[in-house]
Order: C-alpha cells, then sequence, then structure tokens
C-alpha cells in the first residue's frame, strides 16, 4: 500500500501520524494523542462524519478531515483488525483501523527545509505511483490534479491540444498557435472552482507572443508571483484575463507537456492567501510531475489512436445494424470495451441465403486490439466465403476450422500484431429456413442462443457447444429445431452476461426475464432495455443480434416431383405456368418456363430421377430444381458450333441470381426473379439471345 511504503521510506513513524479505531459501523472507539490533539478532543461531530466515510475510499487516498486546528489534509490507510490473538475477548469484531499520514494543518503553516523536502519527496513518490495508471485521458488528466490539489498548490488544471484528445500528434492553427481545450480542474477541499475561470470543456483564448511564457516551448516551467505584472505581460483583455487567471491567485506557475519537442498541453497551479510563493525547488518538483504527466498523456494518445481506429475498424466490418430479409427482421448492437482492454473481436451478421433463407452469425476472437480486428475481419470474410456455398452449419464451422487450424503455423507466435486471436475464438452459425419454419444451428465454443415463442416461457437453445476454433480433433453437431414464426432470437457474446467471480446463470436468467418481457416491442428497444438491465462489465465488448423471424405462408409454395423422363418436361413447363396464373404473376411466366424447362431438361440428362420442382412466391419468385447427382453445374459461353451448352448462360441471363447448394443425396440448382417490372436494360435483348444460340 502506498501509505505503508510512504512510512518504510522514512524508516520511522512520522511524528504527526493519526491513528483512529472505528467500528463495523464506522463509530470512533478510540483515538491516537495525535489524533486527539489535531482533530480535537472530544472529538467533533463533523470530524466524526468524515472519519466514517474515509474505509471506502480505498488505500492511499487524500482525505480532508474537520479538526481543532484547521482542517486536516492526510493520505489514508485503512486496515481491518484480526481477531486472532491469544486474548479474543479485548478485540472488537469487524474494527478497522485508520491511518492518516503525514497529517498537514492549514497552507500557510511555515516548515523547515527537512519537513519541506520529505514533502516534495512524498509528493513525487505519489504522482509516480498515481500518473499512468489510466490510458483514459480525462481520467489520466484528472489523475494530475488530484496529485497536486491540495498537497502542493490550492487550484489546478490540465489544458490539452484538440487533437491530442482524438488520439493525433498537437498541430499549429494558422495563427502558429496551438488550439487548447481545458480537460481537468481541482480546488482544494473545502472551496468551489472560481466562477469566471474556464472550465472543463472550456477553449482556452490564444496567447499573444511572450517573452515571460518563451520558456515553456523549452519543457521550463514559468513562475509568476505578481499577478498585476502577470496580468499586463499577457496582453489580453480584462474579461479574458478573468477567466484565466483566479482572482484569488498570489502566486501561479506553469509548465508544459512535452514530449519528442511536442507540446501536447500544460499543467497550471496556483496557491491562494498567506500560503507561500512558489520557488524554485517548486518549479523543479512542478517539471518532475509534468515530465510523467507528459509521458501518461502521449501513452494515452496512442491508446486513443489505436482504440478509435479498431473500433472505426470493427465497425466498418460489421453489417448494418438493422436488417430485413424475407425470413427474419434483425437488429444488431455493438459496444466496444472502455478503458485499458480496448475494442475486441466480437462481431455478429445477417447473412441473405438462397431460396428466402437467412443466416445469423455472432463470435467473440480472442482477445483486444487491432490483431483482434484483424483477426475478426478475416474471419467474417470467410465465413461470408463459405455461407455462399450453401453449407450446412456443422459443415461450415469444420471448414472454418481447418482454415483457422492452416493459418496458425504461418504466424510467429512472438508476434504480438499477428492475427493469432482467431485461435481458440468462439462462433455460433445458424441457419432459418421460413419455409419449413425450422433453424439449423452449431456452435464452435460459444454460448447458445435465446430463444422466445410466442406464447412459450423463454429458453436457451439446446446446441452442442462443441470446441472453439483451432483446437482440432474434434467434430462439429448441428441441430435443427422448429420456430414457429414471429419468435425471438438473440444471439450475444459472453461479454453480456460474464462477471468475473460470478456465476453467469443469475445473468442468464435476468437476460431471459427482460427479453420475455419486451418481446413485443421493437427490436432497437429491446437491445437497450437489454444492456439497461443487465449492465455488463467495460472491460470486455459485447455483440447482441436480435432476430424476429417470420414465415411463408404454405399457399405460397408449389412443389412437385417428377420421374426421369424427358416427356415431364412439357409437363413442367404447364405446371409452372398455371401456378403462376393462379398467383397473378402471368408476366413472368414466359421467363420461368424458359428456366424451368432448361434446368428440368439437365437434371433428366445428366442426373436422373426423381426431379423436385418448387416454386416460392413471396417479395420475389423462387424457382429450384433439385436431383440426386453432386455434379457441379458450370457456366460456360458455348462456340458457335457447339450444339449445347447454352443452358446456364440463359438461366443466368433470364434471373437476378443463381446459384446450386448440395445436400446428403443430391444438389439443388436454384434462381431468383423480382415479381416486379425490372428496367427495360435489364433483361436480355433479343439480338443476346440469339446470340447466345448461334446464327442458326
Amino acid at each position: 500500500m502506498r501509505a505503508s511504503r510512504a512510512v518504510e521510506a522514512d524508516d520511522e513513524i512520522p511524528p504527526d501520524l493519526a491513528a483512529v479505531l472505528l467500528d463495523a459501523d464506522g463509530n470512533v472507539l478510540m483515538c491516537s494523542p495525535s489524533a486527539r490533539r489535531q482533530l480535537g478532543d472530544p472529538l467533533p461531530p463533523a470530524a466524526a462524519a468524515a472519519l466514517r466515510a474515509v474505509p471506502g475510499r480505498g488505500p492511499g487516498a487524500r482525505v480532508t478531515i474537520p479538526g481543532a486546528l484547521g482542517p486536516v489534509h492526510a493520505r489514508s490507510l485503512t486496515t481491518p483488525l484480526s481477531d486472532h490473538g491469544p486474548d479474543r475477548s479485548n478485540l472488537v469484531p469487524s474494527a478497522r483501523l485508520v491511518l492518516l499520514l503525514p497529517v498537514r494543518h492549514s497552507a500557510g503553516d511555515a516548515r523547515d527545509p527537512e519537513v519541506r523536502a520529505r514533502e516534495h519527496h512524498e509528493l513525487a513518490h505519489t504522482a509516480a505511483v498515481d500518473i499512468g495508471a489510466s490510458l483514459d485521458l480525462g481520467e489520466a488528466a484528472r489523475a494530475f490534479v488530484d496529485v497536486l490539489v491540495p498537497d502542493f498548490a490550492d487550484l489546478a488544471s490540465v489544458d490539452l491540444t484538440e487533437p491530442v484528445l482524438h488520439g493525433d500528434e498537437p498541430r499549429l492553427t494558422g495563427e502558429n498557435e496551438l488550439a487548447l481545450l481545458r480537460v481537468a480542474v481541482a480546488a482544494r477541499p473545502g472551496t468551489r472552482w472560481p466562477a469566471p475561470m474556464l472550465g472543463v470543456g472550456d477553449r482556452l483564448p490564444p496567447f499573444p507572443e511572450s517573452p515571460m511564457l518563451g520558456p515553456l516551448a523549452e519543457g521550463v516551467p514559468v513562475r509568476a508571483t505578481d499577478m498585476a505584472q502577470l496580468r499586463a505581460s499577457l496582453n489580453l483583455d480584462p474579461e479574458t484575463l478573468d477567466t484565466i487567471i483566479p482572482a484569488v491567485a498570489s502566486s501561479s506557475m506553469v509548465a508544459t507537456l512535452l514530449v519528442r519537442g511536442l507540446i501536447l498541453g500544460s499543467i497550471t497551479v496556483w496557491r491562494t492567501g498567506d500560503r507561500p510563493a512558489f520557488d524554485d525547488r517548486d518549479a523543479t518538483l512542478l517539471a518532475e510531475i509534468a515530465s510523467r504527466a507528459a509521458l501518461s498523456v502521449d501513452n494515452a494518445r496512442r491508446y486513443t489512436r489505436e482504440h478509435r481506429t479498431a473500433v472505426a475498424l470493427q465497425r466498418s466490418l460489421l453489417p448494418r445494424l438493422v436488417n430485413r430479409t424475407p425470413a427474419a427482421e434483425t437488429a444488431g448492437t455493438y459496444r466496444p470495451a472502455e478503458g485499458d482492454a480496448g475494442v475486441g473481436g466480437d462481431w455478429f451478421d445477417v447473412i441473405p441465403l438462397s431460396s428466402m433463407r437467412t443466416a445469423f452469425v455472432v463470435g467473440d476472437v480472442v482477445g483486444h486490439g487491432l490483431g483482434a480486428t484483424a483477426a475478426m475481419g478475416r474471419l467474417r470474410t470467410a465465413v461470408q466465403t463459405l455461407a455462399d456455398l450453401d453449407l450446412e452449419p456443422d459443415e461450415l464451422i469444420g471448414h472454418l476450422d481447418d482454415l483457422v487450424l492452416s493459418y496458425w503455423p504461418e504466424h510467429d507466435p512472438d508476434d504480438a500484431t499477428a492475427e493469432l486471436a482467431a485461435l481458440g475464438a468462439t462462433f455460433q452459425y445458424a441457419v432459418y429456413d421460413p419455409i419449413g419454419r425450422t433453424l439449423a444451428i452449431a456452435s464452435a465454443g460459444h454460448p447458445p442462443p435465446l430463444v422466445v415463442r410466442p406464447g412459450v416461457e423463454p429458453r436457451f437453445a439446446d446446441v452442442p457447444p462443441g470446441p472453439p476454433l483451432g483446437v482440432g480433433g474434434l467434430p462439429f453437431e448441428a441441430v435443427e429445431i422448429e420456430l414457429p414464426p414471429d419468435s425471438l432470437l438473440a444471439f450475444y457474446t459472453d461479454g453480456l452476461v460474464e462477471r468475473r467471480y460470478a456465476d453467469p446463470s443469475a445473468s442468464l436468467d435476468e437476460f431471459a426475464a427482460v427479453a420475455a418481457e419486451n418481446r413485443d416491442r421493437p427490436l432497437e428497444e429491446i437491445g437497450a432495455a437489454v444492456l439497461a438491465r443487465l449492465d455488463p462489465p467495460r472491460d470486455d465488448d459485447v455483440a447482441l443480434l436480435l432476430a424476429r423471424t417470420r414465415g411463408v405462408p404454405a399457399d405460397a409454395v408449389a412443389r412437385w416431383e417428377l420421374p426421369a423422363d424427358l416427356a415431364q418436361v412439357s409437363h413442367a413447363r404447364e405446371l409452372v405456368t398455371s401456378k403462376l396464373a393462379d398467383w397473378g404473376l402471368g408476366e413472368l411466366a414466359y421467363t420461368c418456363e424458359l428456366v424451368v424447362s432448361e434446368l428440368v431438361t439437365n437434371a433428366i440428362r445428366y442426373a436422373g430421377g426423381p426431379v423436385g420442382v418448387r416454386l416460392i412466391h413471396d417479395g420475389m419468385l423462387v424457382c429450384e430444381v433439385s436431383d440426386p447427382s453432386n455434379t457441379q453445374p458450370r457456366l460456360r459461353r458455348a462456340r458457335d458450333t457447339d450444339e449445347g451448352g447454352r443452358g446456364l448462360f440463359l438461366v443466368a441471363q433470364l434471373t437476378a441470381r443463381w446459384g446450386s447448394r448440395y445436400h446428403r443425396t443430391g444438389k439443388t440448382i436454384w434462381t431468383e426473379q423480382p415479381t416486379t417490372p425490372a428496367p427495360p436494360t435489364a433483361a436480355p435483348s433479343e439480338d443476346d439471345l440469339l446470340a447466345a444460340f448461334g446464327d442458326g
């Protein structure tokens, strides 16, 4: 603890050490002679109330206690007393001993050089411990002023250049001046920051060139003991001077935060009343503290730049937060980690698949920072590529696992910037079919999604967890669950529900409860309600993907099964034309008839039977032809002398999109056509079709 180290540094207990014994409720049981002398005997109620709050401040906290000789400024150390002694009856259960050291009285007290040197030494030690503890620029600046007030000064402020606050290096304005913004202020306990003075968030006025301020560019602190002379030397109007110089100041000192010749900002301190003016020893101490503070600011600036870059990269890789597909309406939420943790590799995705289906993706890459974000980007790209092949969820994760295993040996494990975070990443892939109203899902070590069906209690899907990516040697298993329309799905990363040293089951129960309570609200509001209720820790990023499913009506789907007989091709055309007429889509009959004719002919000729034909009409027209062969169809341009080979080219020209997917017993070739009229240039011309089939 910092307080105990201060005692050890002097090799003796300071004579002004005050000790107070408190019971479990904070009541004062006993005071040392030094405490009674400084705080009062009997102890005033105000002092007792201030002491009661000390244990909650943490070790080494600076506190101010009302005392008989004036406010007592001290650093506190609280130690719980155990009852492990020969006579336990003499000890109070749960008692705490509060040490206040060293205790200082009013700021104007004169001290001999040895005492003052000790105080400077302790302040430098405190600065070494406190400064640099945070990578947040605001918190770092507040730590600077907390170190300086009230031990060193009565008022203190930290001003940083605006580019530094955004993570950039400082740059001069057009007038060759630095644009400074006030980031932190502190006033002596019992007083307030002077009202006319610029506060946190205010921009400092430009300062004209002045010989007095010249040494600041070299990192040399500037002292002022005559406030009238200081005002005159700055060449500013009186109203502006009132905003930068407190009326109560008796002396001031300013030091720049200088790193690699760049001025990141400045620290300004003031003393008031009869407190001794700053001298050369004070300037040396402030220069030392400013040097530490400058390194801290530069580190925080670099972290801010990396964090901003990682967030921008992360958000650019994520899909639109709100999506609408034929299968579901979705809304995603991503909240990056704060503080020292940095942006991580949590992500989600929504991928439209063939035949109205939609894939839901959520993953969590190991670690934080740019490496994790880059690894997430590579995995997301790989998933989108594999999803385009229409693989089953377990098969897709198996291919992704192979990719991670093959990529890992190519990198140096000692390279902290390499994208090694993919090893050990968790991942989940689910495909919802609005026609069959089923959800097929497989997982690689990822927590299962929450399912809220209409009129049914919420529950987490029973999904085999599988190993994380990169483990290898273990299979992945997919499960299929029935999911009626208007069901709510919630995919998430562990940052939402995990708490350090706590069982996540309580958070999971709360998650299920808040999702059930808000299931009928818009998805964006459900996401906000979940985050507000669970209030996940800020040391890990959180990804949450919500989906509300829909179903394709049964009368919007038609299916037939045909034997392997080329005479059935004309029958297939008749079935398709008749169904399109029933749906009021007669204008699509010609193109759809040609597509079905080509696909059914190829299936019967090269794959055999039976041949399945399915039409789906729901916002677009989907035509599917299935056969028992696993042969990959290939689009090619036929030569003028070829008698065949133009079927798939014709299909590609007549449809908006086409592709194939494989099953365990065959494949399906699918096409999509918009049900609204396309622009005239979108359809192939008669010359294009004639050219595709040759001049004959």
